[in-house]
């Protein structure tokens, strides 16, 4: 079976449920956003947070999708950076646990990065990410070796505050044959770097997951066809997730329409794209159609926004397993 590999900022998400958004206007977080915060923030929130009740969980775009690919059995592996503390371990463990091939390295001078996420009423989320050890990751720490034996590199577009280092590794993963999949990351993000955006799409990758939020930001288009038609004439495949509304995908002339699984509610929306990446790829590694990869990542991202943090209980994924196999029955 195909191995997919990713890259991303190794991240531990503490999240804490809100009763509406004053914290946020308090802590100056965009509602929706992922702002990147300094350690005088990072004690700011953490204040606020001594307070309140707290959920931990490895977090960071990348390292979800991966952990999603794992807990359906795929085989994996995860390329990031910790610091020498409790964090850094709770991530590590959570890539063994789970069978995730661990390729992480260590910084000794930072704290490992903490997504301090703020979960509003409606499910909606909100980060304040303290990058610490995951900006660590430099471009002297990639070898041809990491990508051995890999089908797929899937990387998060948050890392493209170091452009040395993300084309690093998109030109160490095209020499090696690898197919090469971007998550744009947040609209924001894709706003403030259009034109490195635009270059990696056009020289890298085959494969781009973006929210509509993101593809208006980066194709410039009102409405998410327009978008996804631009973006899919940039790369092989082009996943464009427009939330309750289901997910555009298109590859050449080829466009499908697939609707979102219906939820009675919707909990915590955080991750909900990640898994829906893990999903698509995880039809991709299983020879389906587009319709069914789609289909796939709409059965995971519409389970995990059912519960707070992006890990789900072996009951829930043993159903999710049985829906997915219904699917490649078809």
């Amino acid at each position: 079976m195909d191995k997919i590999i990713g890259l991303g900022n190794a991240l531990v998400d503490v999240l804490v449920t809100l009763k509406n958004d004053a914290l946020l206007v308090k802590m100056g977080l965009p509602r929706g956003s992922m702002q990147l915060i300094d350690d005088a923030k990072l004690r700011q929130i953490n204040a606020e947070f001594s307070k309140m009740e707290t959920q931990l969980a490895t977090g960071g775009s990348a390292g979800n999708t991966i952990l999603g690919l794992a807990c359906l059995g795929a085989p994996t592996g995860f390329v990031g950076k910790v610091g020498r503390d409790d964090y850094g371990r709770f991530f590590r463990e959570n890539l063994r646990r789970n069978g995730i091939e661990d390729r992480l390295f260590v910084s000794g001078e930072l704290p490992s990065g903490v997504a301090s996420t703020f979960i509003s009423p409606d499910g909606e989320r909100t980060f304040g990410t303290y990058l610490g050890a995951a900006s660590a990751l430099k471009v002297e720490d990639l070898t041809p070796e990491l990508f051995e034996g890999y089908t797929y590199l899937y990387v998060e577009g948050y890392l493209v505050q170091d452009h040395e280092m993300i084309l690093r590794a998109m030109s160490l993963a095209k020499a090696a044959g690898l197919t090469v999949c971007l998550d744009m990351a947040s609209y924001n993000i894709v706003a403030g770097d259009l034109d490195f955006f635009s270059a990696l799409i056009r020289d890298y990758v085959d494969i781009v997951f973006a929210n509509e939020e993101e593809a208006k930001a980066f194709a410039g288009g009102e409405r998410p066809e327009e978008c996804l038609e631009a973006i899919g004439k940039e790369c092989r495949i082009a996943v464009v997730k427009v939330g309750a509304k289901g997910a555009y995908v298109r590859r050449g002339g080829e466009v499908v329409k697939v609707d979102a699984l219906p939820v009675e509610k919707v909990t915590d929306t955080t991750g909900a794209g990640d898994y829906f990446a893990a999903g698509f790829l995880y039809g991709l590694t299983r020879g389906c159609s587009l319709e069914k990869c789609a289909r796939i990542g709409s059965i995971l991202s519409g389970n995990v926004i059912q519960v707070i943090g992006t890990t789900m209980p072996r009951e829930r994924w043993n159903e999710i397993k049985l829906n997915i196999d219904k699917v490649l029955a078809e």
